[in-house]
């Protein structure tokens, strides 16, 4: 091969190289910094990118998406002076790539000091109850300080989370057995007050019961009592019924008659008396004639 055809393949690489290296292609959630001539230039959003060879240059590009750091268990003091391994997960967003790209070198080994930091400092003012109780509280504050914090950074936390609090030995069968002693003391205290609802309602049972009985003999005298009125009052109806229908029937005139003589027997004993007997025996005219008869002598 001679010289001339060796100059026309290199200049023939030296093409593809420079187109090559023209255009950039940025994929999706990635953003590119480019510096012209060392000094930032612009931002390459995602698509197809035209830049100037040899004077352009396309920075590593920056993930927009969310970043999850998860650290190794790290000794933190309570306020009470009890050391606990904590595990801590913390999620962020780069918001602002130039940022990102030129206030620091290390942006994952920054972010995870800070967060160290944090994590002691807020713990350290708190006891060891209310960090394992108050976790909720710990991972908010946590998470504002850190969002202030790493601002300037171009960064946003959105979540931080203590995945698990481990505190001493000594410290975790201390309160098991306070847990122990709180669960059987709860135990003692509800059985105590489910004999106690037993006997209230064993003796609210009885109460009603005899309640019930007293109200039953009662409502049966009352019954008794209006049965009995009731059954006086239909006999003196029917005995007044009675007395009416007789008073509105003709009695037997034969017995009349016989009647009437017997009274007249009567009247005329030890008298010189005139008695006149009427002729219509079975008349009560004639008998009441008889007895005026009587009288006048």
């Amino acid at each position: 091969m001679d010289f001339g055809a060796l100059l026309f393949l290199v200049l023939l690489i030296f093409v593809f190289f420079v187109a090559f290296s023209t255009f950039r292609v940025i994929r999706q959630s990635t953003i590119g910094v480019v510096e012209r001539l060392g000094s930032y230039h612009r931002l390459l959003p995602n698509g197809l990118h035209f830049v100037v060879p040899f004077i352009d240059r396309v920075l590593p590009l920056t993930d927009l998406r969310e970043h999850v750091l998860d650290y190794p268990p790290q000794p933190v003091i309570t306020k009470d002076n009890v050391t606990m391994q904590v595990d801590t997960v913390i999620y962020y967003q780069v918001t602002d790539p130039v940022k990102a790209t030129y206030e620091l070198s290390n942006l994952r080994g920054a972010i995870e000091k800070l967060t160290q930091t944090t994590i002691r400092n807020v713990i350290g003012e708190l006891s060891l109850d209310e960090t394992l109780t108050s976790r909720e509280r710990v991972n908010a504050q946590l998470r504002i300080i850190l969002d202030e914090a790493t601002d300037k950074w171009g960064v946003k936390v959105n979540r931080i989370e203590l995945k698990s609090i481990e505190p001493p030995q000594d410290i975790k069968e201390a309160m098991e057995k306070q847990m122990r002693a709180e669960r059987n003391k709860r135990a003692q205290i509800l059985t105590a007050e489910g004999e106690r609802q037993s006997n209230i309602l064993i003796s609210e049972g009885r109460k009603q019961a005899t309640i019930l009985e007293a109200e039953g003999a009662r409502t049966q005298v009352i019954l008794a009592a209006e049965a009995e009125a009731e059954a006086i009052i239909k006999i003196n109806e029917a005995r007044a019924r009675g007395l009416s229908m007789l008073k509105s029937v003709n009695p037997d005139q034969a017995l009349l008659t016989i009647q009437g003589f017997d009274a007249l027997r009567e009247v005329a004993k030890g008298q010189a008396t005139k008695i006149i007997i009427p002729s219509d025996l079975a008349g009560l005219a004639g008998t009441l004639k008889a007895l005026v008869e009587i009288v006048k002598d």
